[in-house]
């Protein structure tokens, strides 16, 4: 709701808006958008490609399976990327919902949902980006100081896949802290009304 170029949140936090920051709003919301629907689809990939990846091989008569669950770590990468790509879907949805409706502000209430749910999906990915990293990095180089040997000699196609998944893992994490840092403006800034009503420039 507005009246004469003052927004009103449902929080009732007053914004004064000029026709610059309404063009700014609309670029964060669409960059916002975006970021959550590549998110959304790479959280996915991520997921199917590691969840679904596996190789057998034969030693010495013996037949040994690789797959995901055989690591801690991947299944931690897996089900991260899962969550992340489900929570960034529903927070897409009411994107859109807001830029058909035209809603540029919200509540208070509602910003620090938001805020919060980024902050946690961003610190999650990020984690379990790095722990599957450091697998990986094992898994690749092997551990000669404990005897461990080079898994990725043996089961090259198991860790090429993982490979793929990790890349799209990292993507979906450096976006979840884009987006964090998005959600902690779109929250701070409904504290700076005062601010904004002193100085409509800023």
């Amino acid at each position: 709701m507005s009246y004469s170029g003052v927004g009103i949140s449902p929080g009732n936090v007053p914004v004064y808006h000029t026709s610059n920051l309404k063009v700014f709003d609309k670029r964060v919301r669409v960059v916002e958008l975006v970021l959550r629907f590549v998110i959304c689809g790479l959280g996915v990939l991520a997921a199917v490609l590691v969840g679904t990846d596996t190789e057998v091989k034969y030693i010495f008569s013996i037949r040994k399976r690789a797959k995901f669950t055989d690591m801690k770590a991947l299944v931690f990468l897996v089900v991260a990327n899962a969550i992340a790509a489900a929570y960034s879907m529903a927070q897409g949805l009411r994107c859109v919902v807001n830029m058909v409706r035209g809603t540029v502000l919200f509540s208070k209430p509602l910003a620090w949902i938001i805020f919060s749910g980024d902050q946690i999906m961003a610190y999650v990915t990020v984690a379990a980006v790095a722990s599957a990293a450091q697998s990986a990095v094992i898994g690749k180089l092997g551990q000669p100081e404990l005897q461990w040997m080079k898994i990725c000699d043996l089961y090259k196609k198991f860790c090429n896949q993982v490979g793929e998944g990790l890349a799209s893992a990292v993507v979906v994490s450096l976006s979840m802290v884009a987006l964090s840092c998005i959600s902690a403006f779109s929250l701070f800034r409904l504290y700076n009304g005062g601010k904004s009503k002193s100085n409509p420039r800023w």
